[in-house]
């Protein structure tokens, strides 16, 4: 990849949209708070009235060490772009975890990988103003905000001004959806941990910003459990069997972002691609 290649790419991806949320300051209700008046980031995770854990608020996921970053990337790759937030390694490479020689890609989905990659990434879809899709939108650069109640668990991501519902209420996943680009998704409690199966996706979606693919066969499983005010465990195991030889599983944790808000955020008189040759 050309000098510079991670933090264009991490510009691209993330299009127009905010990188942090950027509400005028407002303390949050029921936000515990130390001495000075900050909030207590460490304080133990909130539970709602019927004694399950809280996971409402607004969320980024955890940017990993640059040199975590660079570790599969070119050593000539630069500095980064003033002002592009370090995001997590999944967001550029949702294999991180994984050595070449796993061979977890199919040679279809391999091929498709190596299209992208030579292009740097100019058919990601946010150089379309199209969502970005799951589960690329949960380790993105950009916040996302969880309103939880008894029987749906809402998703509001500040990128697009897009949404997504989790149902609790014990239903079960639809047979034959219409595509889409956050699928559908039902969740269960085991004990403190929010487990949620996804499907229904549009086919020909992206993993990461440097585009591994995945199917309209995808199914996601996802384990949720807030560690603790500030802090959210995320585990997520992706299946498509069109794509890859077996699923794998990838963990990254969430920051809460305190005292703040979305904004409202979208894509308008898109002139990105006549550049992205």
């Amino acid at each position: 990849m050309r000098k510079n290649g991670l933090w264009v790419l991490v510009a691209v991806t993330a299009g127009s949209v905010c990188v942090q949320a950027q509400w005028l300051k407002h303390p949050s209700p029921g936000t515990p708070r130390t001495k000075d008046g900050k909030p207590n980031l460490k304080a133990p995770a909130p539970r709602t009235s019927n004694g399950r854990p809280d996971l409402s608020g607004i969320w980024q996921a955890a940017p990993s060490p640059i040199e975590e970053l660079r570790a599969f990337l070119p050593p000539d790759d630069g500095p980064p772009i003033p002002g592009e937030p370090a995001p997590s390694k999944y967001f550029l490479n949702v294999l991180a975890d994984f050595k070449p020689e796993d061979n977890l890609m199919k040679p279809a989905a391999a091929a498709l990988f190596k299209q992208r990659v030579d292009a740097f990434g100019k058919d990601n879809p946010s150089t379309s103003c199209l969502p970005l899709g799951l589960p690329l939108m949960d380790y993105a650069v950009f916040p996302h905000k969880i309103v939880q109640t008894r029987d749906v668990i809402v998703v509001l991501y500040e990128a697009l001004t897009m949404f997504r519902q989790v149902y609790t209420d014990g239903r079960k996943l639809p047979i034959d959806p219409e595509p889409a680009f956050a699928g559908y998704s039902i969740g269960r409690w085991d004990g403190d941990t929010l487990v949620v199966e996804a499907a229904g996706f549009r086919d020909g979606g992206w993993l990461d910003a440097f585009g591994h693919p995945h199917s309209d066969a995808m199914r996601l499983t996802e384990r949720f459990r807030r560690l603790n005010f500030g802090t959210m465990e995320v585990q997520v195991t992706v299946d498509d069997p069109k794509n890859y030889t077996r699923p794998f599983t990838i963990k990254f944790n969430k920051e809460l972002y305190p005292d703040t808000d979305l904004i409202e955020s979208f894509c308008e008189n898109e002139k990105d691609r006549p550049h992205l040759k």
